[in-house]
């Protein structure tokens, strides 16, 4: 009995000690977070007066693909014309890049009145066509391309000759010419695709010129050539083999 008592006699500082304990921690101030989400979190367990521990901070941009423009990066640099002045986008026109013949070059039977005899080409380079004369006024009419600016010309001449996947010898004045702008010309090439003259060429009388193919069709209905009259590869092999050696050519 003696002991039981002395055992709880013992046991009231601590429990004493306890109920302080408790009530020091239910009055300890709150945890504190450091404005620095980088920096540890710290925790103020001391009285009343003690201060929050606040890092400095500095602003950060926001990173990442949700990083916000500035207004001089949303604004775009003004295109200006060769006057200097501003014009605007919307009123800019597009170049537009022809990727395939327009329909009007394909090849296809027209009205044609002319005294020519059947069997006559006509070509128009103004218009850009080429007919081949069938009579009962009518012709076979065929998108060609045709000499650029300061290479046109007009006459009358016979087919003096025929080649399928011509060799392409290109002339001394033409090689040079392009040496100056700095493109080198090869002294030949042999037919095939890659070919400038294409799949097939007639070749008229003694001049440097030749109704032929091309390996750049969506250039039909233009003036870019050097003076040849240029026809879709398709539609050249259709010509060549309606015509003959001496069939008389008319370019106007």
């Amino acid at each position: 009995m003696n002991k039981m008592l002395l055992l709880a006699l013992g046991l009231i500082p601590a429990f004493a000690t306890m109920a302080q304990a408790n009530d020091r921690y239910r009055e300890r101030p709150p945890v504190i977070v450091s404005p620095d989400l980088a920096a540890p979190w710290i925790l103020q367990l001391g009285g009343g007066n003690v201060r929050p521990v606040v890092y400095p901070t500095r602003p950060e941009k926001p990173r990442g693909l949700f990083q916000p423009r500035t207004q001089r990066e949303v604004q775009r640099r003004p295109q200006t014309t060769r006057q200097g002045m501003v014009q605007p986008a919307s009123m800019r026109p597009n170049k537009v890049v022809r990727s395939q013949i327009e329909p009007q070059f394909l090849p296809q039977t027209v009205a044609y009145e002319t005294k020519h005899a059947p069997g006559t080409i006509v070509i128009d380079t103004n218009n850009r066509f080429l007919y081949l004369v069938t009579g009962n006024g009518k012709a076979r009419r065929y998108g060609v391309g045709v000499g650029k600016p300061g290479f046109e010309w007009a006459g009358t001449h016979k087919v003096t000759r025929k080649a399928e996947w011509p060799r392409w010898v290109p002339p001394k004045e033409m090689i040079a010419r392009e040496a100056a702008k700095g493109h080198f010309l090869p002294a030949s090439m042999d037919g095939g695709p890659a070919n400038p003259l294409g799949a097939r060429a007639m070749y008229l009388g003694s001049t440097l010129y030749r109704i032929h193919g091309t390996n750049a069709p969506w250039t039909i209905g233009s003036a870019v050539s050097s003076g040849c009259i240029r026809m879709r590869n398709e539609d050249v092999v259709d010509l060549y083999e309606r015509v003959k050696v001496g069939t008389k050519v008319i370019v106007m």
